[in-house]
């Protein structure tokens, strides 16, 4: 039910208050009492609209606001979905970011390897054209030292067959795998049984051997005694040693280096001839010279 304004309400209070204020009833049909009762109706019927605009202006306002605040939640909505989006778009764009980053890392490190194989190849190549070059110096220093040691070869053997025939002239010389052995036996040095000492006959040959190998050049002499078959081991080693460094001695005397001879005694492990026959004893009681070519050795060898 719809309220009347206050101030229509005071009026009306005031109107039906005046019958027991006036001093005479009213009667039927006086004009005053008329007037005021239809501004009562026009005023109670303005207020009922005013109250109904009223209402339907407040649940116009209210139905408005809902639509206003569903269209607010709507917008709110939209934007929270929007905003999903766009964090979902910056995830992405630092994903795809740090994925681009790191290719173009791996790029970086993918020519940095290309360059660094290319230097390595670009090296490689140069080194292998230094090896080729080193190579062909080798391999032309190699033709060198062939044809050196080809003509030192052919040098080499013409001394030893020269060598050979001068010495073949004063004692049995023959070739080795390394050079020459003389053999000094009974028809050169000539030695007693026990003895050592070395006769003027023997001096006089041994001289000349040395004024032979005085001409010939880097070569190393070997002096190796030996001895006939009767007595000790022990005894004999002892004795053939003797007989090595005696024969030194004289071709020291005669001018040879004595850093160019080296001695030996073999005793009696080496018999040129067996039996007990005095042409047995003076074989065998004999000295052997080998001579050979520094180049070849370098140490001591047994020539026979």
């Amino acid at each position: 039910m719809t309220r009347m304004p206050l101030e229509f309400e005071e009026q009306a209070v005031h109107e039906d208050a005046l019958p027991s204020a006036m001093p005479f009833p009213r009667e039927r049909g006086e004009g005053p009492a008329k007037p005021r009762s239809v501004a009562g109706v026009v005023l109670g019927a303005i207020a009922l609209i005013l109250a109904l605009a009223i209402g339907v202006f407040g649940l116009w306002l209210f139905r408005s606001v809902r639509r206003q605040d569903r269209r607010i939640a709507a917008v709110s909505q939209q934007v929270e979905r929007l905003s999903r989006r766009v964090g979902g778009a910056e995830l992405q764009s630092m994903s795809l970011a740090k994925k681009a980053s790191q290719a173009a890392a791996n790029a970086k490190a993918a020519a940095e390897q290309r360059d660094e194989a290319k230097q390595a190849e670009e090296t490689s190549a140069a080194q292998a054209k230094s090896a080729l070059q080193a190579a062909a110096a080798a391999q032309d220093q190699a033709k060198q030292a062939e044809q050196q040691a080809e003509a030192y070869r052919k040098q080499h053997e013409q001394d030893l067959q020269q060598l050979q025939k001068v010495l073949g002239g004063i004692a049995e010389t023959h070739r080795t795998a390394v050079g020459l052995a003389m053999t000094l036996g009974e028809k050169s040095i000539r030695f007693d049984a026990g003895k050592w000492e070395i006769t003027p006959q023997s001096r006089d040959i041994l001289n000349r051997i040395a004024g032979v190998l005085l001409t010939a050049k880097q070569y190393s002499i070997y002096v190796y005694g030996y001895t006939d078959d009767p007595g000790t081991s022990d005894y004999n080693l002892k004795l053939s040693a003797h007989r090595a460094e005696a024969v030194r001695n004289v071709l020291v005397q005669a001018g040879i280096s004595p850093s160019a001879i080296t001695t030996k005694g073999f005793g009696k492990s080496d018999l040129r001839m067996k039996g007990n026959t005095a042409a047995a004893h003076s074989a065998n009681r004999r000295v052997e010279i080998g001579i050979v070519d520094s180049k070849v050795l370098t140490e001591p060898v047994d020539q026979k």
